[in-house]
């Protein structure tokens, strides 16, 4: 799979001499993927099925850290099995239709199992950059896996960033919060209400992470209040005990887009009632239009809007400040309260490590949309930043295994062909 570059002795020209002794340098013959989450898995998977060697990096000590490390215990799969499988690799027939957590990670370790797929645990890539020099990628990396920290560098024809819309936590900045003495968290650090019971709790976000702990903390005898500051889809989760995501993707085979979100939002409004009343304000765009134009889900209602109904969750509106024990609201109420949960989302990190702008924008996700976001310049792929979920992901990790594969076995057959070449030479010279 790899060597050391004194087998590429023109390489070291581009390296400082003080580099040379300090860093490993590992010749790759084949893609470096970043990133050992669902995308990067259903990478490696369909490379090892066409036979291409590669190495694939994680930061983290496991596969799917998001999934095992920043998700809470209640967490289940928010759409069908059917639609968050990985390519070649069906969910066991026993799971449920929306699986657990715990049951998603044991199908991602099986999925790992199944394929061989052995990423690089405890490595950090630090920068990637391509050099037109020799027309390959310099990707330097920080290993913490042994007892010292080792510096890496992997040269390789092609670069596959798998890390994801979702690989940082976004803190926004709000006026006094440093001055609130009550616990301030993450919803990625967040497991379960149970350490809240009894407690004041303001959830900061109403997407589905914001709904979802709201329920918990409900459900473990706290006192939630949700603040919603813009305005949100709330469908439900099934229509006539159909899912609601299937069933818009049966209806868009054969209606448009305009026209399915229609009926989607008739049918939540003859289910769920009018949602208005209770401060959840509708967008004016359609569910699916705003996912597709902006990416933002929809939240699917699985119990929230039933504790919201009866009070049990409170919806504010925007954070004006906090202070001590207490937040002030932008329509001037103030509320007591002894926890803050941010359910604030995720971004890319895209830009703090890969040393490219023309196919990333500054928001670490590619500037062309869906299907197109997949393939970049000079053997540069994406995958995972579809804005629509697993399947998405798949999609591309299918496309991508694909066009690397058909490269890779090309170049492989015109080095045979040199090779072969060169020995007839020699041969002919005795």
């Amino acid at each position: 799979m790899s060597s050391s570059c004194l087998n590429i002795p023109t390489m070291f020209q581009t390296f400082a001499p003080e580099d040379f002794f300090t860093r490993r340098c590992i010749w790759v013959n084949g893609p470096v993927i970043v990133g050992a989450g669902p995308s990067g898995l259903a990478v490696s998977a369909g490379l090892k099925k066409q036979g291409v060697p590669f190495i694939l990096l994680e930061r983290a000590d496991c596969i799917a850290s998001l999934w095992q490390k920043r998700t809470y215990d209640r967490l289940k799969l928010h759409l069908p099995k059917q639609f968050c499988q990985l390519p070649n690799f069906p969910f066991p027939e026993d799971f449920p239709e929306y699986p657990t957590k715990n049951q998603f990670i044991n199908y991602l370790e099986s999925y790992a199992k199944q394929f061989d797929i052995n990423p690089h645990f405890n490595e950090t890539v630090q920068s990637a950059k391509y050099d037109e020099t020799f027309g390959l990628w310099r990707v330097k990396t920080i290993s913490t896996g042994g007892p010292n920290p080792v510096e890496v560098e992997y040269i390789c024809r092609w670069l596959v960033v798998a890390t994801g819309e979702n690989a940082e936590k976004v803190v926004p900045e709000f006026e006094g919060l440093q001055d609130f003495d009550g616990h301030v968290t993450h919803a990625c650090d967040y497991k379960s209400g149970q350490s809240y019971s009894g407690e004041r709790v303001l959830v900061v976000g109403c997407g589905n992470s914001g709904m979802e702990v709201s329920l918990d903390l409900c459900n473990h005898n706290a006192y939630p209040s949700m603040v919603v500051r813009s305005s949100v889809h709330v469908l439900p989760r099934e229509v006539f005990g159909k899912s609601t995501f299937e069933l818009a993707v049966l209806l868009m085979k054969w209606l448009p887009l305009w026209l399915v979100d229609k009926i989607v939002l008739i049918l939540a409004l003859l289910i769920l009632g009018n949602i208005e009343k209770y401060g959840l304000k509708r967008p004016s765009v359609g569910p699916l239009e705003l996912k597709n134009t902006a990416g933002k889900t929809p939240v699917l209602d699985i119990g929230a809007l039933q504790k919201i109904r009866s009070g049990g969750i409170k919806i504010v509106p925007g954070i004006k400040k906090f202070s001590r024990g207490r937040v002030e609201l932008v329509n001037g109420e103030t509320l007591e309260i002894d926890s803050v949960i941010l359910a604030t989302g995720y971004r890319s990190n895209v830009p703090s490590w890969l040393k490219e702008n023309e196919f990333f924008s500054n928001d670490g996700v590619p500037k062309n949309p869906f299907p197109n976001g997949w393939k970049g310049k000079a053997g540069l792929y994406a995958v995972g930043f579809t804005r629509r979920g697993l399947s998405g992901a798949s999609l591309d990790a299918i496309s991508v295994a694909h066009d690397i594969a058909k490269s890779w076995k090309e170049e492989t057959k015109q080095k045979k062909k040199s090779m072969a070449a060169r020995h007839r030479r020699c041969i002919s010279h005795f």
